[in-house]
């Protein structure tokens, strides 16, 4: 049976925690952080869960605005996309109702659905229910926090850029996720990524052996720390930054 390649690669992040990964990105990627890992905002309320791996389905949702006409046609559509792709997704849902604080916008019952069509959680800078109910499907969810209701759900701008977090996001990024918060993983490093996180998490080993010494003075503790970035491999791939 042929395998794709893209799922062999989440597959294989899902062993590495989502701090550890952005600190290899910024070592092997010109990427700027601040375009890949999302704000305080969005944090996990599901955190015995993960690290969340998927590709990116994103859309707007107002939950909030009352009086609004419901339309899921296209969370259903959505949905199928899902069900049509061969890989772990990750629904990410920008709120754009007129009441902020009101947004809501899956509860376990959607959450049952998006799980049987291959998606492993949501990120939404909205709120979300039922969280006892999201735990128990293995369902993550990356969110502003927890809400009671919503009004009538209306899915709109589905697969467009949004802007989530504090980057942007668009369908087809690879997102990951804990406990810790959000990144969007650079396209370019992906295939190297997983390999370069195993000599991120022995370098990072070392040098808090290091750190932690108290018989050793700041100085010696810098050089120390210098040579066991050129011993891990990372000297001479720090990534130049792109220019702004």
């Amino acid at each position: 049976m042929k395998t794709n390649p893209l799922r062999e690669i989440l597959e294989q992040l899902g062993d590495f925690d989502t701090a550890l990964l952005a600190n290899t990105i910024g070592y092997i990627d010109p990427t700027p952080p601040h375009e890949y890992y999302m704000g305080r905002s969005i944090h996990s309320v599901t955190s015995t869960l993960g690290p969340t791996v998927g590709v990116a389905v994103t859309c707007e949702m107002d939950s909030s605005t009352p009086g609004n006409k419901g339309d899921a046609a296209g969370y259903w559509q959505q949905i199928e996309e899902m069900r049509q792709m061969d890989v772990p997704t990750v629904w990410v849902v920008k709120c754009v109702g007129s009441r902020p604080d009101h947004e809501c916008v899956i509860g376990d019952g959607m959450a049952k659905t998006l799980r049987s069509v291959g998606c492993v959680g949501i990120v939404t800078d909205g709120g979300i229910r039922d969280v006892p109910g999201l735990l128990s499907t293995s369902f993550a969810a990356y969110c502003h926090g927890v809400t009671i209701h919503h009004t009538a759900l209306r899915v709109r701008r589905m697969n467009k850029p949004i802007k989530i977090g504090g980057i942007t996001v668009r369908t087809g990024d690879v997102i990951h996720a804990n406990a810790e918060g959000v990144i969007k993983l650079p396209r370019a490093c992906l295939d190297t990524l997983a390999e370069k996180a195993i000599q991120m998490r022995a370098f990072e080993h070392a040098a808090h052996k290091v750190l932690r010494r108290t018989d050793l003075a700041p100085a010696e503790k810098r050089k120390r720390v210098g040579d066991a970035i050129a011993q891990y491999g990372f000297a001479d791939c720090v990534a130049p930054r792109k220019k702004r």
